[in-house]
Protein backbone atom coordinates (compact mmCIF):
# COMPACT_ATOMS: atom_id res chain seq x y z
CA UNK A 1 0.00 0.00 0.00
CA UNK A 2 2.67 2.49 -0.96
CA UNK A 3 1.79 3.70 -4.45
CA UNK A 4 -1.34 5.11 -6.14
CA UNK A 5 -3.13 3.10 -8.78
CA UNK A 6 -1.36 3.40 -12.11
CA UNK A 7 -3.21 3.36 -15.39
CA UNK A 8 -1.96 1.25 -18.27
CA UNK A 9 0.38 3.99 -19.47
CA UNK A 10 3.21 4.22 -17.00
CA UNK A 11 3.27 8.02 -17.22
CA UNK A 12 -0.32 8.33 -15.99
CA UNK A 13 -1.54 8.13 -12.43
CA UNK A 14 -5.26 7.56 -11.91
CA UNK A 15 -6.80 9.06 -8.82
CA UNK A 16 -9.65 7.09 -7.26
CA UNK A 17 -12.94 7.64 -5.47
CA UNK A 18 -13.32 5.18 -2.61
CA UNK A 19 -17.02 4.58 -1.99
CA UNK A 20 -16.70 2.76 1.34
CA UNK A 21 -14.47 4.04 4.15
CA UNK A 22 -15.44 3.30 7.74
CA UNK A 23 -14.55 5.86 10.39
CA UNK A 24 -15.17 4.82 13.98
CA UNK A 25 -15.06 6.50 17.37
CA UNK A 26 -12.24 5.68 19.77
CA UNK A 27 -15.02 5.38 22.33
CA UNK A 28 -18.51 6.73 22.83
CA UNK A 29 -16.91 9.77 24.47
CA UNK A 30 -15.92 11.02 21.01
CA UNK A 31 -19.61 11.84 20.56
CA UNK A 32 -19.98 13.70 23.86
CA UNK A 33 -19.29 17.15 22.34
CA UNK A 34 -22.37 16.62 20.17
CA UNK A 35 -24.67 15.09 22.82
CA UNK A 36 -26.53 16.73 25.67
CA UNK A 37 -25.41 16.06 29.23
CA UNK A 38 -28.51 13.91 29.73
CA UNK A 39 -27.58 11.59 26.87
CA UNK A 40 -23.97 11.41 28.02
CA UNK A 41 -25.24 10.23 31.40
CA UNK A 42 -27.56 7.77 29.66
CA UNK A 43 -24.57 6.21 27.90
CA UNK A 44 -22.66 5.95 31.16
CA UNK A 45 -25.59 4.44 33.06
CA UNK A 46 -27.44 2.31 30.52
CA UNK A 47 -25.56 2.11 27.22
CA UNK A 48 -27.13 0.82 24.03
CA UNK A 49 -30.20 -1.33 23.56
CA UNK A 50 -29.84 -2.64 20.03
CA UNK A 51 -32.29 -4.87 18.22
CA UNK A 52 -30.83 -8.16 19.42
CA UNK A 53 -30.14 -9.93 22.67
CA UNK A 54 -26.41 -9.16 22.85
CA UNK A 55 -25.49 -5.49 22.89
CA UNK A 56 -21.79 -5.29 22.11
CA UNK A 57 -21.43 -7.87 19.35
CA UNK A 58 -23.39 -9.43 16.54
CA UNK A 59 -25.08 -12.61 17.67
CA UNK A 60 -22.94 -15.66 17.05
CA UNK A 61 -21.09 -16.26 14.77
CA UNK A 62 -18.73 -13.33 14.40
CA UNK A 63 -15.09 -12.73 13.62
CA UNK A 64 -12.66 -11.45 16.23
CA UNK A 65 -11.71 -7.76 16.44
CA UNK A 66 -14.88 -6.69 14.58
CA UNK A 67 -13.33 -7.57 11.23
CA UNK A 68 -10.54 -5.00 11.35
CA UNK A 69 -7.16 -5.14 9.65
CA UNK A 70 -4.39 -6.03 12.05
CA UNK A 71 -2.10 -3.35 10.60
CA UNK A 72 -4.67 -0.55 11.00
CA UNK A 73 -4.56 -0.17 14.78
CA UNK A 74 -3.37 3.34 15.71
CA UNK A 75 -0.04 3.31 17.58
CA UNK A 76 -1.48 5.47 20.36
CA UNK A 77 -4.43 3.12 20.87
CA UNK A 78 -8.02 2.91 19.70
CA UNK A 79 -9.71 0.76 17.04
CA UNK A 80 -8.85 0.82 13.32
CA UNK A 81 -10.62 3.67 11.58
CA UNK A 82 -10.46 5.95 14.62
CA UNK A 83 -7.28 7.84 13.71
CA UNK A 84 -7.37 10.27 10.79
CA UNK A 85 -3.59 10.64 10.57
CA UNK A 86 -3.11 6.88 10.21
CA UNK A 87 -5.89 6.64 7.62
CA UNK A 88 -4.28 9.45 5.66
CA UNK A 89 -0.84 7.86 5.85
CA UNK A 90 -2.00 4.28 5.23
CA UNK A 91 -4.76 4.74 2.69
CA UNK A 92 -5.77 8.19 1.47
CA UNK A 93 -2.35 9.40 0.34
CA UNK A 94 -0.60 6.24 -0.94
CA UNK A 95 -3.67 4.99 -2.82
CA UNK A 96 -4.36 8.27 -4.57
CA UNK A 97 -7.81 8.86 -3.05
CA UNK A 98 -9.35 11.94 -4.67
CA UNK A 99 -12.60 11.56 -2.72
CA UNK A 100 -13.49 9.18 0.08
CA UNK A 101 -17.07 8.40 1.06
CA UNK A 102 -17.44 7.91 4.81
CA UNK A 103 -19.88 5.23 5.97
CA UNK A 104 -20.18 5.59 9.74
CA UNK A 105 -21.80 2.45 11.11
CA UNK A 106 -20.73 2.58 14.75
CA UNK A 107 -22.95 4.16 17.43
CA UNK A 108 -25.06 5.96 14.86
CA UNK A 109 -28.47 4.98 16.16
CA UNK A 110 -29.40 2.70 13.24
CA UNK A 111 -29.59 -0.32 15.55
CA UNK A 112 -30.93 1.36 18.71
CA UNK A 113 -34.31 0.33 20.17
CA UNK A 114 -34.63 3.49 22.28
CA UNK A 115 -35.78 5.87 19.56
CA UNK A 116 -35.20 9.19 21.38
CA UNK A 117 -31.66 7.99 22.08
CA UNK A 118 -31.29 6.85 18.47
CA UNK A 119 -32.28 10.31 17.28
CA UNK A 120 -29.64 11.93 19.45
CA UNK A 121 -27.00 9.45 18.30
CA UNK A 122 -27.66 9.88 14.59
CA UNK A 123 -27.43 13.66 14.84
CA UNK A 124 -24.27 13.41 16.96
CA UNK A 125 -22.60 10.99 14.54
CA UNK A 126 -23.34 13.31 11.64
CA UNK A 127 -21.81 16.27 13.49
CA UNK A 128 -18.85 14.08 14.48
CA UNK A 129 -18.22 13.10 10.86
CA UNK A 130 -18.07 16.75 9.86
CA UNK A 131 -15.96 18.12 12.69
CA UNK A 132 -13.59 15.19 13.26
CA UNK A 133 -13.13 14.05 9.66
CA UNK A 134 -14.47 16.14 6.79
CA UNK A 135 -13.24 19.47 8.14
CA UNK A 136 -9.77 17.94 8.45
CA UNK A 137 -9.61 16.68 4.87
CA UNK A 138 -11.46 18.16 1.91
CA UNK A 139 -11.28 14.80 0.12
CA UNK A 140 -13.73 13.21 2.54
CA UNK A 141 -17.52 13.29 2.27
CA UNK A 142 -19.92 12.25 5.01
CA UNK A 143 -23.05 10.13 4.70
CA UNK A 144 -26.17 11.24 6.58
CA UNK A 145 -26.76 8.50 9.14
CA UNK A 146 -30.47 8.24 9.92
CA UNK A 147 -32.71 6.19 12.18
CA UNK A 148 -34.36 3.97 9.60
CA UNK A 149 -36.98 2.66 12.03
CA UNK A 150 -38.03 6.23 12.87
CA UNK A 151 -38.80 7.75 9.47
CA UNK A 152 -40.13 10.99 10.94
CA UNK A 153 -36.79 11.82 12.52
CA UNK A 154 -34.88 10.44 9.53
CA UNK A 155 -36.68 12.96 7.33
CA UNK A 156 -35.88 15.76 9.77
CA UNK A 157 -32.20 14.80 9.80
CA UNK A 158 -32.05 14.65 5.99
CA UNK A 159 -33.71 18.05 5.72
CA UNK A 160 -31.33 19.46 8.32
CA UNK A 161 -28.29 18.37 6.27
CA UNK A 162 -29.71 18.89 2.76
CA UNK A 163 -27.77 21.46 0.81
CA UNK A 164 -24.56 20.86 2.76
CA UNK A 165 -22.24 19.53 0.05
CA UNK A 166 -20.08 17.86 2.69
CA UNK A 167 -22.81 15.19 2.85
CA UNK A 168 -23.01 13.05 -0.28
CA UNK A 169 -25.69 10.46 0.51
CA UNK A 170 -28.15 9.10 3.06
CA UNK A 171 -26.98 5.94 4.85
CA UNK A 172 -29.51 3.29 5.89
CA UNK A 173 -29.21 -0.44 6.41
CA UNK A 174 -31.02 -3.05 4.30
CA UNK A 175 -31.17 -5.09 7.53
CA UNK A 176 -34.36 -3.32 8.54
CA UNK A 177 -37.14 -4.61 10.76
CA UNK A 178 -39.38 -5.02 7.71
CA UNK A 179 -38.55 -5.29 3.99
CA UNK A 180 -37.02 -1.95 3.08
CA UNK A 181 -39.46 -1.21 0.26
CA UNK A 182 -42.47 -1.09 2.61
CA UNK A 183 -44.44 2.15 2.67
CA UNK A 184 -43.41 2.92 6.25
CA UNK A 185 -39.93 3.74 4.88
CA UNK A 186 -41.15 5.81 1.94
CA UNK A 187 -40.83 9.19 3.73
CA UNK A 188 -37.06 8.56 3.87
CA UNK A 189 -36.94 7.94 0.13
CA UNK A 190 -39.06 11.01 -0.54
CA UNK A 191 -36.75 13.20 1.54
CA UNK A 192 -33.64 11.83 -0.17
CA UNK A 193 -35.17 12.40 -3.59
CA UNK A 194 -36.14 15.99 -2.69
CA UNK A 195 -32.61 16.64 -1.48
CA UNK A 196 -31.10 15.11 -4.61
CA UNK A 197 -29.14 12.63 -2.50
CA UNK A 198 -28.60 8.93 -3.24
CA UNK A 199 -29.49 6.32 -0.64
CA UNK A 200 -26.42 4.34 0.41
CA UNK A 201 -27.59 0.87 1.42
CA UNK A 202 -24.89 -0.65 3.62
CA UNK A 203 -25.60 -3.59 5.96
CA UNK A 204 -25.42 -2.56 9.59
CA UNK A 205 -23.82 -4.84 12.13
CA UNK A 206 -27.09 -5.89 13.75
CA UNK A 207 -29.50 -7.53 11.28
CA UNK A 208 -32.66 -5.70 12.27
CA UNK A 209 -33.44 -8.03 15.14
CA UNK A 210 -33.97 -10.84 12.64
CA UNK A 211 -31.61 -13.76 11.93
CA UNK A 212 -29.21 -12.79 9.17
CA UNK A 213 -30.17 -15.82 7.09
CA UNK A 214 -33.65 -16.82 6.06
CA UNK A 215 -33.58 -19.83 8.38
CA UNK A 216 -32.04 -18.82 11.68
CA UNK A 217 -28.52 -17.89 12.69
CA UNK A 218 -25.57 -19.17 10.62
CA UNK A 219 -23.13 -21.68 12.04
CA UNK A 220 -19.91 -20.08 10.80
CA UNK A 221 -18.60 -16.59 10.22
CA UNK A 222 -18.09 -17.38 6.53
CA UNK A 223 -21.85 -17.85 6.29
CA UNK A 224 -22.49 -14.62 8.16
CA UNK A 225 -20.15 -12.76 5.81
CA UNK A 226 -22.19 -13.99 2.84
CA UNK A 227 -25.46 -12.65 4.30
CA UNK A 228 -24.43 -9.12 3.35
CA UNK A 229 -25.08 -10.19 -0.23
CA UNK A 230 -28.31 -12.10 0.31
CA UNK A 231 -29.72 -9.35 2.51
CA UNK A 232 -29.02 -6.77 -0.17
CA UNK A 233 -30.66 -8.96 -2.80
CA UNK A 234 -33.79 -9.08 -0.65
CA UNK A 235 -33.66 -5.30 -0.32
CA UNK A 236 -33.38 -4.86 -4.08
CA UNK A 237 -36.39 -7.13 -4.69
CA UNK A 238 -38.41 -5.26 -2.08
CA UNK A 239 -37.57 -1.83 -3.50
CA UNK A 240 -38.53 -2.89 -7.01
CA UNK A 241 -41.62 -4.98 -6.26
CA UNK A 242 -43.10 -2.59 -3.70
CA UNK A 243 -43.11 0.14 -6.37
CA UNK A 244 -40.58 2.48 -4.78
CA UNK A 245 -39.14 3.61 -8.11
CA UNK A 246 -42.54 4.27 -9.67
CA UNK A 247 -43.29 6.51 -6.70
CA UNK A 248 -39.81 8.09 -6.63
CA UNK A 249 -38.52 8.06 -10.22
CA UNK A 250 -35.42 10.14 -9.44
CA UNK A 251 -34.29 8.04 -6.48
CA UNK A 252 -30.83 6.49 -6.79
CA UNK A 253 -29.52 3.59 -4.70
CA UNK A 254 -25.86 2.78 -4.02
CA UNK A 255 -25.43 -0.84 -2.95
CA UNK A 256 -22.35 -0.85 -0.72
CA UNK A 257 -20.39 -3.91 0.48
CA UNK A 258 -22.78 -6.34 -1.14
CA UNK A 259 -20.92 -7.42 -4.25
CA UNK A 260 -22.52 -7.12 -7.66
CA UNK A 261 -22.36 -10.36 -9.67
CA UNK A 262 -25.80 -11.35 -8.40
CA UNK A 263 -27.55 -8.30 -9.86
CA UNK A 264 -28.03 -9.41 -13.49
CA UNK A 265 -29.39 -12.85 -12.60
CA UNK A 266 -31.71 -11.34 -10.00
CA UNK A 267 -33.08 -8.96 -12.61
CA UNK A 268 -33.66 -11.79 -15.07
CA UNK A 269 -35.44 -13.88 -12.44
CA UNK A 270 -37.71 -11.00 -11.43
CA UNK A 271 -38.52 -10.33 -15.09
CA UNK A 272 -39.55 -13.94 -15.61
CA UNK A 273 -41.91 -13.91 -12.64
CA UNK A 274 -43.27 -10.47 -13.48
CA UNK A 275 -44.13 -11.53 -17.03
CA UNK A 276 -46.35 -14.30 -15.63
CA UNK A 277 -47.78 -12.61 -12.55
CA UNK A 278 -47.84 -8.90 -13.31
CA UNK A 279 -51.52 -8.64 -12.36
CA UNK A 280 -50.48 -9.03 -8.73
CA UNK A 281 -48.34 -5.89 -8.96
CA UNK A 282 -50.09 -3.49 -11.35
CA UNK A 283 -47.96 -0.68 -9.92
CA UNK A 284 -44.89 -2.18 -11.63
CA UNK A 285 -45.04 -0.65 -15.09
CA UNK A 286 -41.81 -1.99 -16.56
CA UNK A 287 -39.71 -5.16 -16.35
CA UNK A 288 -37.98 -5.22 -12.95
CA UNK A 289 -34.53 -5.44 -14.52
CA UNK A 290 -35.09 -2.01 -16.06
CA UNK A 291 -35.57 -0.47 -12.62
CA UNK A 292 -32.39 -2.17 -11.46
CA UNK A 293 -30.34 -0.89 -14.39
CA UNK A 294 -31.69 2.62 -13.97
CA UNK A 295 -31.74 3.11 -10.20
CA UNK A 296 -28.94 0.96 -8.72
CA UNK A 297 -25.21 1.56 -8.53
CA UNK A 298 -22.88 -1.08 -7.11
CA UNK A 299 -19.72 -0.60 -5.06
CA UNK A 300 -17.19 -3.27 -5.96
CA UNK A 301 -16.01 -4.50 -2.55
CA UNK A 302 -15.91 -7.38 -1.85
CA UNK A 303 -14.75 -7.85 -5.42
CA UNK A 304 -15.90 -10.96 -7.25
CA UNK A 305 -13.00 -13.23 -8.25
CA UNK A 306 -14.20 -15.75 -10.88
CA UNK A 307 -11.93 -18.61 -11.87
CA UNK A 308 -11.69 -17.06 -15.32
CA UNK A 309 -10.84 -13.39 -14.65
CA UNK A 310 -12.32 -12.39 -18.01
CA UNK A 311 -15.77 -13.27 -16.68
CA UNK A 312 -15.70 -10.04 -14.70
CA UNK A 313 -15.93 -8.11 -17.98
CA UNK A 314 -19.17 -9.92 -18.82
CA UNK A 315 -20.58 -9.01 -15.40
CA UNK A 316 -19.74 -5.34 -15.95
CA UNK A 317 -21.36 -5.50 -19.40
CA UNK A 318 -24.57 -6.91 -17.94
CA UNK A 319 -24.80 -4.36 -15.13
CA UNK A 320 -23.61 -1.40 -17.19
CA UNK A 321 -20.18 0.21 -17.04
CA UNK A 322 -21.71 3.46 -15.76
CA UNK A 323 -23.09 1.80 -12.62
CA UNK A 324 -19.99 0.18 -11.09
CA UNK A 325 -18.00 2.12 -8.47
CA UNK A 326 -14.76 1.18 -6.75
CA UNK A 327 -14.63 0.73 -2.97
CA UNK A 328 -12.06 -0.60 -0.49
CA UNK A 329 -13.95 -1.15 2.80
CA UNK A 330 -10.98 0.34 4.68
CA UNK A 331 -10.02 -0.54 7.44
CA UNK A 332 -11.61 -4.01 7.39
CA UNK A 333 -9.78 -7.28 6.83
CA UNK A 334 -11.30 -7.84 3.37
CA UNK A 335 -10.01 -4.47 2.12
CA UNK A 336 -9.65 -4.35 -1.68
CA UNK A 337 -6.33 -2.88 -2.84
CA UNK A 338 -7.01 -0.63 -5.85
CA UNK A 339 -3.77 -1.72 -7.52
CA UNK A 340 -4.69 -5.40 -7.49
CA UNK A 341 -8.45 -5.68 -7.24
CA UNK A 342 -9.29 -6.14 -10.94
CA UNK A 343 -7.27 -8.94 -12.49
CA UNK A 344 -8.06 -8.20 -16.13
CA UNK A 345 -6.88 -5.47 -18.46
CA UNK A 346 -9.33 -2.58 -18.77
CA UNK A 347 -9.37 0.20 -21.30
CA UNK A 348 -8.50 3.65 -20.00
CA UNK A 349 -12.17 4.64 -20.34
CA UNK A 350 -13.40 1.59 -18.42
CA UNK A 351 -10.88 2.11 -15.65
CA UNK A 352 -11.73 5.79 -15.36
CA UNK A 353 -15.43 5.00 -15.03
CA UNK A 354 -15.07 2.35 -12.34
CA UNK A 355 -12.39 3.98 -10.23
CA UNK A 356 -13.50 7.58 -10.50
CA UNK A 357 -16.07 8.97 -12.92
CA UNK A 358 -19.15 6.93 -11.97
CA UNK A 359 -18.91 7.85 -8.30
CA UNK A 360 -18.22 11.50 -9.09
CA UNK A 361 -21.37 11.59 -11.21
CA UNK A 362 -23.58 9.78 -8.69
CA UNK A 363 -22.39 11.80 -5.69
CA UNK A 364 -21.98 15.09 -7.60
CA UNK A 365 -18.37 15.43 -6.51
CA UNK A 366 -16.25 18.33 -7.66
Amino acid sequence: MNAPLRAQKASQTLMIVDCDIHPIQRSAKDLYPYLSKAWQEHIESFGAHVRQGMTEQIMWPRMMASGQRADAYPPQGGPPGSDYDLMKRQHLDPNGVEFGMLVALSKGGMEERNQPFARALSSAVNDWQLHDWVERDARLRAGIVVTGEDPEHAVAEIEKRAGDRRFAQVIISPRSSEPIGRRRYWPIFAAAERAGLPIGLHPAAVPGGNPSSGAGWPTYYMQEHHTFTTGSQAAAVSLVMEGVFEQFPKLRIAMIESGFSWAPALGWRMDRIWERMRKETPHIKRPPSEYMREHFWFATQPMEEPENPQDIIQMFDWIGWDHIMFSTDYPHWDFDDPRQVIKVRLTDEQREKIFRANAKALYQLS
